[in-house]
């Protein structure tokens, strides 16, 4: 099926890729601040690139596909929702997290927190993200890669699962060379390749003889596959999303701030908060957040769903359990020669973009705060990012054990969404309220697995009532714990408050160190509401554009310019206050 040009470009690619990682092994082995956040010297657009890139795996245009099968192109609203909490990190916490001047979000607990229970819950976060959680979405991806070549190359068993291990193993050695620099660089290569190779796909779909261009789509499609919106009630709608009001409630107005989601944490955590710390500044932290979340959200689904969309006209009798595999289809069928090479390359970008950031993100959690903490804490830097380089290897062990016992994408997203319901709400809430304690995290991590499990399995509740269940117990169960617990150690407070200078309830505190409270001021929250109409209407007039929606362009070009001219005003004024 490949030529020998197709094998010429995926060796060049996996050659590019080591080479990377070899250039910057000098530069990333000096100490884990160079390893694990180069160093604090990253700039802003290589940042914000790198975030894109490792929400780019390969499981992404796949999982795309089939929302676009299931409810055209509104079916994207099941994520397209986590805009609003984009934006909410993007004003209110990017220049936080690198005031805060922590190697990772975990060693954050440390400064906002105090006394046993602190240092428990740092080493417990640290496993549960790094191990257990990170192997989790790193089994995914891998699970959509090998989906990828058995459909394409129709390999099976042990020679599927040795091909994924050789990926991974590239992945692994650059990754481990580098540190973060390498691994933000190559990502913002892997994303241009990964981009382009889509773009191509969609392309060349949709003007083959058996689409017709834009209009033949649009006439062989259902009515109601191209709207922007779902449609929200009992009675379903031809081709287009149909949720019940309780869905719509869960996804648009509690889902993007209370659930804990990789990549999507409510007041940034993760490789998120990775790079937001390792900008130079903290205006470079929120200009790579921000561009951060248009290119995520409003610039790059839309050649998956252009596939997506013809793929209901290519391929009208799949089923629709196995609708993403109509993404790899039009692969097969439509890229000519030196094209098929360079799609397969953009989807081993896509998977090593995101292998190689959660490799790092885990080490540096698994290292900085259970090994140096609780196991072995005096060891030289360089020794240290040793110790860092074989925990990488420990965790793609782990990570392969996780492959092999899971069988179902849709099912892992939707555990772990579930399973962090009423987190998120401690999570912002701890930069703003000096009230809350390691208990109230502890709690809000520990509620939801309780509830979740008793709600799904001893009632038998199922989305959205399982999710509000979890999300009303865990709230409450956390505020109750917080008020029956002692507040964290005054002077922990008094030093965090110096060092981050956040708003909100902290008067107790500043008053204390004679301090005023500073922020977040009314000019912000004003910015982040004109930053989501500045977001989704680059979105929708994007998406009209392509579909050759004329009267609505007008509309959404008013929107974006009055969310931008918002935006840009009172941005600048409420971070001068």
């Amino acid at each position: 099926m490949l030529t020998f040009l197709d094998w010429a470009i995926i060796l060049a690619y996996i050659v590019l890729t080591i080479v990377i990682g070899l250039s910057y092994r000098k530069k990333s082995s000096k100490s884990l601040s160079d390893y694990f956040l180069s160093g604090r010297q990253m700039p802003w657009i290589v940042a914000g690139l790198s975030m894109v890139a490792t929400t780019f795996a390969a499981d992404t245009p796949l999982a795309v596909t089939e929302l676009v099968g299931k409810g055209g192109v509104s079916g994207n609203w099941l994520w397209w929702n986590f805009l609003i909490g984009g934006m909410l990190t993007t004003l209110f916490f990017a220049h936080l997290w690198n005031r805060a001047g922590v190697l990772t979000e975990v060693e954050l607990l440390d400064v906002r927190y105090s006394g046993k229970v602190a240092k428990f819950l740092r080493g417990f976060k640290a496993l549960y993200l790094g191990l257990f959680m990170n192997g989790l979405v790193i089994a995914w991806v891998n699970l959509a890669l090998m989906s990828i070549i058995e459909v394409f190359f129709d390999i099976h068993g042990q020679m599927l699962m040795l091909i994924m291990i050789s990926a991974m193993l590239i992945a692994v050695v650059y990754s481990t060379l580098s540190g973060l620099w390498g691994v933000a660089v190559t990502d913002v290569v892997q994303f241009l390749i990964a981009i382009t190779g889509s773009i191509v796909l969609a392309v060349l779909v949709i003007n083959s003889d058996k689409i017709g261009g834009i209009k033949g789509l649009e006439a062989k499609l259902p009515q109601g596959a191209l709207s922007f919106f779902p449609h929200i009630g009992a009675h379903s709608a031809a081709g287009t999303l149909t949720i019940s009001l309780g869905a719509f409630l869960a996804y648009g107005l509690f889902q993007w701030w209370a659930s804990w989601y990789p990549g999507a944490e409510p007041g940034g955590g993760g490789y998120i908060a990775q790079r937001m710390m390792s900008t130079k500044n903290e205006r470079h932290s929120v200009y790579a957040t921000l561009l951060f979340q248009i290119t995520h959200y409003a610039l790059r689904p839309w050649p998956w769903i252009l596939v997506g969309l013809a793929a209901l006209v290519l391929y009208p009798g799949l089923d629709p359990t196995h609708f993403r595999f109509a993404y790899v289809y039009a692969m097969r069928d439509f890229l000519p020669t030196g094209w098929k090479g360079l799609l397969l390359v953009a989807f081993l970008a896509a998977y090593m973009s995101t292998i190689s950031t959660q490799l790092n993100f885990g080490s540096s959690v698994l290292t900085n705060d259970f090994y140096l903490l609780i196991i072995k804490k005096k060891l030289s830097p360089r020794a240290q990012v040793n110790v860092a380089r074989i925990i990488t290897l420990v965790m793609m062990a782990v990570s392969l054990y996780f492959t092999t016992i899971i069988n179902s994408i849709s099912g892992v997203w939707s555990f772990v969404i579930e399973c962090g319901a009423g987190l998120g709400l401690v999570l912002i809430l701890r930069w703003y309220w000096w009230r809350v304690n390691a208990w109230s995290e502890l709690t809000a991590m520990i509620v939801p697995f309780i509830v979740y499990a008793v709600g799904r399995f001893a009632w038998g509740l199922v989305f959205p009532q399982s999710y509000f269940l979890t999300i009303g117990v865990t709230t409450v169960v956390w505020l109750l714990v917080t008020f029956l617990t002692p507040p964290t150690d005054g002077k922990v407070l008094q030093n965090f408050y110096s060092r981050v200078r956040p708003g909100g309830w902290w008067k107790p505190v500043a008053r204390d160190l004679g301090m005023e409270v500073h922020g977040p001021q009314w000019q912000l929250f004003v910015a982040w509401l004109s930053a989501i109409v500045m977001a989704y209407s680059t979105l929708f007039w994007i998406g009209a554009l392509l579909l050759h929606q004329w009267h609505n362009l007008l509309i959404y070009s008013v929107t974006f310019v009055l969310g931008l001219s918002l935006f840009v005003k009172f941005f600048q004024v409420g971070y001068k206050a």
